[in-house]
């Protein structure tokens, strides 16, 4: 039996309001221990762009070695499109890097593609299925047509 026993004012647990202000402000600088949702965003990003520049890359060889009459405007937003996703990439891959977040491939069980997240200290294990990767690609690629179209109707 300890000294506390006994004594009333210990059966309730205190916390002072400056130490949860503390803990909103580290949760809300993204310092804890969980990834923020805009951290987990811009994995899934991270490891569907090489993805979408490989399926860019083949339309285009495919479309150079076709005889279509509009050849040229294909290859032409092919490469805008290319060059859209690697600026994307780039930018990406030194974001994560100054929040300290490292992506590495671990493994693909079935239908389920793993990756391994190191940030902060910690580890998660990141998984995305083929049927996932494959609509969250298709949205992608959408949005980035759109704003070619964008941009190609703003100039003429």
């Amino acid at each position: 039996m300890s000294k506390l026993d006994g004594n009333e004012r210990w059966k309730s647990k205190m916390l002072l309001t400056e130490h949860a202000e503390q803990y909103d402000r580290k949760q809300a600088a993204g310092t804890g221990k969980n990834l923020t949702m805009e951290e987990r965003i811009m994995i899934r990003d991270y490891i569907l762009l090489p993805h979408m520049e490989k399926m860019i890359q083949k339309s285009i060889s495919d479309i150079e070695n076709s005889s279509n009459v509009m050849k040229r405007l294909y290859l032409a937003a092919g490469h805008k499109v290319l060059t859209t996703i690697a600026e994307d990439y780039y930018r990406l891959r030194s974001e994560l890097k100054k929040r300290n977040i490292r992506v590495v491939t671990e493994e693909q069980e079935d239908m389920v593609i793993y990756h391994k997240c190191y940030y902060r200290g910690y580890e998660e294990r990141f998984g995305m299925t083929r049927d996932v990767m494959r609509s969250e690609i298709g949205i992608r690629l959408t949005k980035y047509t759109t704003e070619l179209i964008a941009r190609l109707k703003a100039k003429v």
